[in-house]
């Protein structure tokens, strides 16, 4: 086995101190001639920085956890992968791990992130409201992604106006006739109440809507479960509104096996435009939040706090674009009782 190449040997081969050559390898301190010289030497040496010799001289370990409520999500898995990769960009590599939709989870794997050192952590947090957060802010810079976390000073924050979401949703099917919806949401019971949550029993009282809001897991079977109980059910709704996409498919999915046409027996609606919405028969009724930039704001966020710097724009706060597919329409005539 060939022996690994030495910062001195390279220090060696360019007549540079130690001190330099480090300096070099991390880009600072130097000039461009000196890095690109430098950085040519250790390519031909074959030398390798030793990440945990790099690690304990520095205090970091170039890794960001990626903290996920439910990677069934194929809107959280699309989040994970552009964030991974952005990381990447910046010499940072992500960890990503997966809530399962369990707020307890989030919380040990949370303080697990935690006390692996990571360098920042990303997170979609369950339960914005739980007393970690606090703890954990203090000593990890933290970025949250749709909602705030509660009691906690985070490093950063690319929020979700959901207020405006629900509103824009269940006001695009009241326009339509319905008046009898059932929202899925991924929100367990007993979970703190969400912002979107709120905002749904809000803006039904508001319009006037009968809705029920029923907890529906993002994986397809237990989705498609869910929405077939609800379909079935004596009184059903003349539309469903999905918190996700993912959970819009599984509506799909059980009003196939029932024999129900969308939109002519029930109309339903998505929240964040997955890009395999589009390709549904008919295409999904679902809103653009735009995913890209929340992965760029998000990473740039936690790459600062990391290294010590302060954004222009600790908050971020993105609204959504209803995009209108052929999945919703008039409810169908009631029939006489």
């Amino acid at each position: 086995m060939r022996k690994r190449a030495t910062i001195r040997q390279v220090a060696e081969a360019t007549g540079l101190s130690t001190a330099a050559v480090s300096y070099a390898l991390r880009g600072v301190h130097v000039s461009e001639e000196t890095r690109l010289r430098v950085q040519q030497a250790a390519a031909e040496l074959g030398y390798e920085a030793d990440p945990i010799a790099r690690a304990l001289a520095s205090g970091r370990t170039g890794m960001v956890g990626v903290l996920c409520g439910s990677l069934e999500s194929l809107w959280q898995q699309s989040l994970a992968v552009g964030i991974g990769r952005t990381l990447l960009a910046h010499d940072r590599y992500a960890r990503i791990l997966d809530a399962a939709d369990d707020p307890e989870r989030e919380l040990l794997l949370a303080q697990q992130l935690g006390d692996q050192r990571m360098d920042g952590l990303i997170v979609q947090p369950l339960d914005p409201s739980a007393r970690l957060w606090a703890e954990l802010t203090e000593s990890l810079p933290v970025v949250s992604i749709g909602d705030p976390l509660v009691g906690g000073r985070s490093a950063g924050e690319v929020l979700f106006d959901n207020k405006l979401g629900v509103s824009l949703a269940l006001g695009h099917l009241h326009a339509l006739g319905h008046r009898r919806v059932t929202v899925l949401t991924p929100t367990r019971p007993t979970t703190p109440d969400r912002a979107a949550e709120v905002h749904v029993a809000a803006e039904a009282s508001r319009l006037g809507l009968d809705v029920a809001v029923i907890t529906s897991p993002h994986a397809l079977t237990d989705a498609t479960q869910v929405a077939r109980e609800v379909l079935r059910g004596p009184d059903p709704p003349t539309a469903l509104f999905a918190l996700a996409d993912s959970i819009a498919y599984g509506a799909y999915a059980a009003a196939r096996t029932l024999g129900l046409e969308i939109p002519g027996n029930v109309s339903v609606a998505g929240y964040d435009a997955h890009p395999m919405s589009s390709l549904l028969t008919p295409p999904l009724t679902t809103f653009d939040w735009d995913i890209d930039g929340i992965i760029q704001q998000s990473v740039r966020l936690v790459v600062a706090a990391i290294d010590g710097k302060t954004p222009r724009r600790r908050r971020i706060i993105h609204s959504p674009r209803l995009r209108e597919g052929a999945s919703t329409g008039p409810p169908p005539p009631r029939r006489p009782s």
